[in-house]
């Protein structure tokens, strides 16, 4: 979704990195379900913050105060964990170094996305991205992704076509949504490219490690966007700008959390709940609904992209029960 940084996959870790979470097991799975569930609000919050803080400040300062104020609640998660500061070391720093420029580059177009759509469309966009990780695993990665998951990518891009008609409604297309769509499909390329970059990352890295170096990078890219014209935020400007970053860091540390607890299959339909939460802040702070056709391609982009990590889980389970021959 918008302006997310972590990704699932970072909770992957090769035999070299210390594990720090224990093995999921059923009894945590209600915790793991319910942190997930607080993280999919929070990252919809930050949007809304970020989709306020849009209408004064630009781009370059938003992801400046995106990234540098989730920096503290990372860094207290790592203390309290106590990987800190033994998480800041790395074995990749060209890797993290592309990673930034994929997340980076996702993150600015979140939030030039946000800036032109309601935040149920341009979350709907987000989901976008693990769709995009099929063919981008097939062709980096070397992996082999079943008919299901290559069949549910293909009918998230029809989600799309079906978000994108009211705007060639009427005599002169919608300018402000086509900005919005092809910020959101230009985001869920990056973003799709920066969870190839993860994979290789966590083969050495801890996802704390990648989470920091994200913030801290992205927070300097931000920042040097200041000489192009920043401006003196109002009180709600900067409180918007604040709560994004803070709002960010605590969906990162509830996420993270989550992980530890369930299995990603599990959390998976979860996920969607972002959904119902930004056409709730839509109607109740913006006045906004998406168009029943927008609406209904926004579904068929969220069901597509849970068709995967649920098929995936039942061919596994399938596959426990089948006799041995």
């Amino acid at each position: 979704m918008p302006g997310q940084t972590p990704e699932p996959s970072a909770g992957s870790h090769a035999d070299s990195v210390p594990n720090p979470f224990p093995v999921p097991s059923s009894s945590g799975n209600s915790a793991g379900i319910m942190l997930r569930l607080v993280s999919a609000g929070l990252f919809v919050v930050m949007s809304l913050f970020v989709r306020l803080a849009s209408v004064e400040a630009p781009i370059g300062q938003i992801v400046f105060f995106r990234s540098a104020f989730a920096i503290p609640p990372i860094v207290a998660y790592l203390m309290w964990r106590r990987q800190f500061p033994s998480a800041l070391r790395t074995r990749q720093p060209v890797g993290h170094l592309k990673r930034n420029f994929y997340g980076g580059m996702a993150m600015v177009l979140s939030f030039v996305s946000l800036a032109y759509l309601p935040l149920a469309l341009a979350t709907a966009l987000g989901f976008l991205a693990p769709l995009l990780a099929v063919p981008a695993a097939m062709l980096f990665l070397r992996e082999r992704p079943g008919a299901v998951a290559i069949g549910a990518a293909l009918v998230g891009f029809a989600g799309v076509v079906l978000m994108l008609v009211p705007a060639f409604e009427g005599p002169t297309p919608d300018r402000g949504t086509l900005i919005g769509v092809a910020a959101g499909l230009a985001m869920a390329f990056a973003t799709a490219a920066g969870r190839v970059q993860i994979k290789t990352l966590t083969a050495t890295e801890a996802p704390g490690t990648i989470a920091f170096y994200f913030a801290l990078l992205c927070a300097l890219g931000g920042l040097a966007s200041w000489p192009f014209g920043w401006v003196t935020p109002s009180g709600l400007s900067l409180a918007c700008l604040i709560g994004a970053g803070i709002s960010g860091g605590l969906a990162h540390i509830t996420m993270t959390e989550a992980m530890a607890r369930a299995s990603v299959s599990t959390q998976a339909p979860f996920d969607y709940t972002a959904m119902l939460w930004a056409l709730i802040l839509d109607a109740a702070i913006f006045g906004l609904l998406p168009s029943p056709v927008s609406l209904a391609g926004a579904f068929v982009i969220a069901a597509s992209a849970l068709v995967v990590p649920l098929s995936g889980r039942f061919t596994a389970r399938s596959e426990a029960l089948r006799p041995a021959r």
